[in-house]
């Protein structure tokens, strides 16, 4: 026979409420009751109150998932990720809540409804097939957007334009005419590989892609000196990975005329473009000019110190877990400063 809280509550003389706070809220009880509750427990073969039945008369799970964009794996590889995941998780401690962490492949949702479990989702990033934003927003369940924006749903973004856009003012000052390349992260919509952007590649939407807004934001430097970025000035790099940004520079670097000054969309990025300009016999900032993006810790103690722009990853973090929970003032989209930090690269 499967035995209920009341089969235990009845056995022991106690309320149904004083059983189920044994094994779900011990505070609540002295140490002598719970453990005299457990101890019987234990004798009749009860194992706790059914979670699923639980969370089916609550209508709450306390799990929340996040939709990662990239492969699982990336997000713990990646510095910016790292810290944003760490904001995340600093606030659903504090609240109790679980995290579901969740792929945005499609394939992964055609044989699992793990994500019905979720009483909110934080999505970072935009997934690349749209099926898997139907799915989510159809659930109608609290919903934010990190890095992108979706129609009817609150958004937390960067303030990548002005964030690239200062940094762009800061390298062509510090140039003054000289050519510059662009370092550029999945600004192509279809293309896994590093290479010059062809004038009939498709750009990623401004609305959707962070690169992008930071191309844009190059780019609007560039207009307020007359100057323009041709599109064989800029390099698609698939990933924000050191070995990528290697590749790229060199190939920038050894174009004609040679890049004075490069602008690269993450500190990955320019960390393997320093590389690259050093094993080709070039001196920072002398001969050639970096400024990166995100302000990871490496970009301090990288010698020389890396110029780059700030972004606040933990920060943005914990407002994206504040806002899918309720507990943020903000009632609209939010948009977080992104600022210039000089270093000896620039």
């Amino acid at each position: 026979m499967k035995l209920t809280l009341k089969d235990i509550a009845h056995s022991l003389g106690v309320s149904t409420a004083t059983v189920s706070n044994a094994f779900s809220r011990p505070d609540q009880l002295s140490a002598d009751l719970r453990e005299r509750i457990l101890g019987e427990a234990k004798r009749l073969g009860y194992r706790g109150p059914n979670a699923t039945a639980r969370s089916l008369r609550s209508g709450k799970t306390g799990t929340i998932a996040l939709v990662l964009t990239e492969r699982l794996q990336y997000n713990f590889e990646d510095p910016v990720a790292t810290r944003f995941l760490h904001g995340v998780s600093e606030i659903f401690d504090q609240q109790n809540i679980n995290m579901l962490l969740l792929p945005s492949r499609a394939e992964f949702y055609r044989n699992n409804t793990v994500d019905s479990l979720a009483d909110g989702f934080v999505i970072y990033g935009p997934p690349r097939d749209s099926s898997v934003l139907e799915r989510i927003v159809v659930r109608g369940k609290p919903t934010i957007t990190v890095d992108f924006n979706l129609p009817e749903v609150r958004s937390l973004n960067i303030d990548n334009f002005h964030g690239a856009r200062d940094a762009a003012r800061h390298g062509l000052k510090a140039i003054e005419n000289g050519p510059l390349a662009v370092l550029a992260l999945r600004v192509l919509t279809e293309s896994e590989v590093v290479g010059r952007i062809q004038d009939d590649d498709v750009l990623a939407s401004p609305y959707e892609s962070v690169s992008r807004r930071r191309l844009d934001g190059y780019r609007a430097a560039l207009e307020e000196t007359k100057r323009s970025l041709d599109n064989e000035w800029v390099w698609n790099v698939p990933e924000s990975r050191y070995e990528y940004g290697y590749q790229a520079a060199r190939e920038a670097l050894m174009s004609n005329p040679r890049p004075k000054l490069l602008l690269c969309m993450s500190d990955r990025l320019a960390l393997g473009a320093i590389a690259a300009a050093q094993d080709l016999g070039l001196n920072i900032p002398q001969d050639l000019k970096v400024i990166g993006f995100d302000d990871i810790a490496t970009a301090a103690y990288q010698r020389p110190a890396l110029t780059t722009v700030h972004q606040p990853q933990n920060e943005k973090g914990r407002q994206a877990a504040k806002m899918v929970l309720g507990l943020s003032e903000y009632t609209k989209d939010v948009l977080l400063e992104a600022k210039l930090i000089v270093r000896d690269s620039c």
